[in-house]
């Protein structure tokens, strides 16, 4: 099982790394990932979720308000999910909020390639800020 510590990550090179290794077949388990960051313009951001957000109904798009289920939503753009290969894939993601009790003690990948301090610009919004702005409850 892999575990990420999405702190200080950007949202998109975390997915990404998070579908290649469930599609090879291995666990991977997100924590901290309220705290994933999104780039670019506040303001484009939030329009953007709010966007998808109100386009919801009964029948979907569903975009919920919680952070960790705003990052599993990231990483299910990036699988086939729509295959059986993708749906298997997507069933091995697990995401957190926090770190919690079972993963204390144990190794966490750090992704740096997808540390924030690789930035030229400071252009960012946290999922956690985005899942408030959304209605969600922490």
């Amino acid at each position: 099982m892999i575990i990420i510590n999405a702190e200080n990550k950007i949202l998109g090179r975390l997915a990404t790394f998070a579908a290649k290794k469930a599609l090879l077949g291995e666990e991977v388990a997100i924590v901290n990932s309220n705290k994933a960051i999104i780039t670019g313009n506040k303001a484009s951001i939030f329009k953007h979720y709010k966007r998808k957000f109100d386009l919801g109904t009964h029948k979907g798009p569903i975009i919920h308000r919680s952070s960790d289920k705003i990052v599993k939503r990231t990483i299910r753009g990036m699988l086939p999910y729509k295959q059986a290969k993708g749906a298997e894939a997507y069933k091995r993601i697990k995401c957190y909020i926090g770190l919690p009790k079972e993963f204390e003690g144990k190794e966490l990948v750090d992704l740096k390639d997808a540390d924030i301090s690789r930035m030229n610009n400071l252009k960012y919004v946290a999922v956690e800020t985005v899942s408030k702005f959304l209605g969600g409850k922490l």
